[in-house]
């Protein structure tokens, strides 16, 4: 084989073995880490350009919440606009004790949860304190912090839900509840502020 290729692959699987270990869970002692739910406040309407969209602000809004799974996308207008997707969970969704019996992933702009036998609280306790939210970084820096995140990660947010126009005629709209579920649900984060509160919270 090549010596260059062989390179290649070693130096590949490197970064994908360093990719891995910087976004290995964070993990915490059993417990609850974020008690509050998110708060939504109610804005005038208002809209702004956003690169080459159009965002309506609906709500502002500010979530601290445990991130559940992290997810990068790159393909799609909803990716030029919004490259993560962060799964959070509070209250019950936000404790060590439940989450070692819960799997959850990511993919195609969704957030699926699943487990095997009895959990302690109810199905829709687990709907109720988690939601897959698509973020939309305000600036460079914000972007960056949310690329970083790991599973495990104590954050907060604080920006608007917004539904978003672009002139094509494409358009992409942001969930107002915490308890709905299917297309739709999720919300639209216009990231503002974001801070990393794990630090605090390490055991290990």
């Amino acid at each position: 084989m090549n010596r260059f290729l062989i390179l290649a692959l070693v130096l590949a699987a490197a970064w994908s073995a360093t990719g891995k270990w910087e976004k290995r869970p964070i993990a915490h002692a059993p417990g609850i880490l974020v008690p509050e739910a998110p708060s939504q406040q109610k804005v005038p309407d208002s809209v702004f350009r956003f690169e080459d969209y159009i965002l309506s602000r609906r709500a502002r809004f500010s979530i601290r919440a445990r991130v559940l799974s992290a997810e990068r996308y790159w393909l799609g207008r909803e990716a030029d606009l919004s490259p993560i997707d962060l799964a959070l969970g509070w209250s019950v969704m936000s404790d060590e004790g439940l989450l070692a019996q819960i799997r959850v992933s990511q993919r195609g702009r969704w957030y699926y949860t699943s487990w095997q036998g009895a959990l302690a609280v109810s199905e829709g306790q687990v709907v109720e304190n988690s939601g897959n939210m698509h973020m939309i970084p305000s600036n460079s820096a914000i972007a960056r912090k949310l690329k970083s995140l790991r599973p495990g990660d104590v954050v907060r947010l604080e920006g608007f839900l917004v539904d978003v126009d672009h002139p094509s005629g494409w358009r992409w709209r942001t969930s107002m509840s915490r308890v709905d579920s299917g297309a739709g649900a999720c919300e639209i984060v216009y990231v503002e502020q974001l801070t990393r509160e794990t630090d605090a919270f390490l055991t290990d």
